[in-house]
């Protein structure tokens, strides 16, 4: 058995609804990939010790490029975190995901090229098993807390990650909807892989905003209209998005989640002979590499 520690990377939403419970102690980490995006909230919430990240950075600083994901999951796995809920918002490329619903992701896409996706780069080789990105059991806690709140949640979805910080062009959206992709955003990637490096498991819930550009706009709609238009669909995707959390946080102090295959993802993923690793890489991974040297 272990005792879980919960992460939570989201926006500023997510920071406000932990403290109106709870005061928290604000937590800055050291990281051998730089400081994360925000020092570390932590604190308890329905009885679980919880460690919170805004991942974009206090006033949303960080553009999905330079987020600083290995720090972030690096912070958070100092911290003792064993699974990781997340959110962030998406544009549908799908009729059927609507503006303000919510989608419990299922698979990625990674069509990033700027970031570094790795912990494990040269002096030692390590390759993770990672055909489903996402934790099963978080999945499947978010999508049964998903009755408990008054919102559209999706079970499943294949979430393209892109570079940004442009939008896609109208080709690229029709080709990313022929790969039978339902959702764009820019910052799945590549958090959702340097978590199961990190043997954390890591569940993603998608705010969606608009449709992408693949579906024209209501006729005679100004930009500036149609940015108001799309705050609001934020605006009320992340408090359903904060309300589902909630809930499922909720169900797990009752039903605490136990030891998943996630948590020794390195077992057999470690290809190198690790008496010719520097031991330097070791002590500077040690938070996920120690217990394996």
């Amino acid at each position: 058995m272990i005792r879980p520690v919960i992460g939570i990377i989201g926006g500023t939403g997510f920071a406000e609804a932990l403290t109106e419970q709870t005061e928290g102690k604000t937590v800055h980490v050291d990281t051998p990939f730089g400081p994360p995006s925000s020092p570390v909230l932590t604190t308890q919430w329905n009885g679980l010790d919880i460690a919170y990240i805004s991942r974009h950075g206090d006033g949303h600083v960080h553009p999905p490029s330079a987020v600083p994901y290995r720090a972030n999951i690096f912070a958070l796995k100092t911290l003792g975190v064993t699974h990781i809920l997340a959110s962030g918002a998406v544009g549908s490329l799908s009729e059927d995901i609507a503006p303000r619903d919510l989608v419990v992701v299922d698979q990625v896409i990674d069509k990033t090229y700027r970031r570094v996706g790795t912990f494990f780069e040269d002096g030692i080789a390590v390759h993770v098993e990672f055909s489903n990105p996402f934790c099963g059991d978080l999945r499947r806690r978010l999508l049964d807390a998903a009755g408990a709140i008054g919102a559209n949640v999706h079970d499943g979805g294949t979430y393209v990650c892109m570079e940004g910080p442009a939008f896609s062009t109208k080709a690229e959206s029709h080709t990313h909807r022929g790969w039978n992709g339902h959702l764009i955003g820019m910052t799945c990637m590549p958090e959702a892989k340097l978590a199961r490096e990190a043997e954390i498991c890591y569940a993603l819930v998608a705010l969606v905003t608009d449709y992408d550009c693949w579906r024209p706009h209501q006729p005679g709609l100004t930009t500036e209209s149609l940015l108001s238009e799309i705050v609001g669909h934020l605006q009320s995707a992340t408090e359903n998005a904060i309300a589902l959390i909630r809930a499922t946080v909720e169900r797990m102090s009752a039903a605490p989640p136990g030891r998943s295959p996630i948590h020794d993802g390195l077992k057999l993923a470690i290809w190198s002979d690790k008496s010719k690793v520097d031991p330097a890489v070791v002590n500077d991974l040690k938070p996920i590499l120690g217990k394996y040297f």
